[in-house]
């Protein structure tokens, strides 16, 4: 086989698995509590984790695994299997965006609480080495601000020091970050006291069959939140200019 021959056929392998490459399917693993998780029976429930509609935003090469489940810190979400169960399904390529904080605040509940300097910082570099261990790829996500507005206006910080445990996290072992607390920070001073109400389950008593007593709820999203905080996690991924973008729809 002559020179010639034999470089045309690199190029053309080379072309084949680039293609591959280019137009394989790839899962996109969520981790976190309720503020990302599916919540049963959307056709009817008002209230949808943020991860739920994540899907939305990306064609049919990403299948998007939601794990998120309600009430789990980065503690509880190990001790139950639930990171195990996600790890023994990663391929090299995939993606697994980490999301805990809320309940890792909880100090009254042991099997919850985790001190932000010790037991949530080696929580979230556990889901970072052993995701790159499996090939695949981590993102640490800040959580999303819970609508506490003061008598003054003021929506104030409910979360303390553990996003700066997930930002230096990120920086230590170089993870891609997204600032979900700013971006969200910024959409609910955007809209008020008032307007930012209609991002959470905010339901008058008989206005909806699902929560007849209704409910008010500065934690959790209706779909309209839930797609809102989807769409800055979004821009958070095209920001970092991730491989992500490109089966973006």
């Amino acid at each position: 086989m002559t020179r010639i021959r034999i470089f045309t056929l690199i190029i053309l392998i080379a072309g084949i698995f680039a293609c591959s490459e280019e137009n394989r399917n790839i899962s996109s693993y969520m981790i976190g509590d309720s503020t990302m998780s599916n919540k049963k029976n959307p056709e009817i429930n008002p209230e949808h984790g943020w991860g739920q509609v994540f899907s939305e935003f990306f064609n049919e090469q990403v299948s998007i695994q939601n794990h998120a489940v309600n009430g789990r810190s980065s503690r509880s979400f190990i001790d139950e299997g639930r990171w195990q169960a996600v790890l023994d399904e990663l391929k090299s390529g995939d993606y697994v965006l980490i999301q805990f904080g809320h309940n890792d605040q909880k100090y009254k509940d042991s099997t919850r609480f985790t001190n932000p300097y010790t037991g949530y910082r080696r929580n979230l570099e556990k889901f970072v080495k052993e995701t790159r261990e499996k090939g695949a790829n981590p993102v640490l996500l800040s959580s999303i601000v819970r609508r506490k507005f003061n008598e003054f206006g003021t929506l104030e910080d409910t979360h303390g020091v553990y996003p700066f445990i997930v930002r230096e996290v990120a920086r230590e072992m170089d993870v891609p970050f997204i600032d979900l607390q700013l971006k969200t920070e910024d959409l609910v001073i955007s809209l008020g006291p008032e307007k930012s109400k209609e991002l959470y389950l905010w339901i008058k008593p008989g206005e909806n069959d699902y929560i007849p007593n209704g409910r008010e709820d500065n934690t959790h999203l209706n779909y309209y939140g839930a797609k809102k905080i989807a769409g800055l996690a979004v821009e958070g991924i095209k920001e970092l200019e991730l491989p992500l973008v490109k089966y973006l729809k």
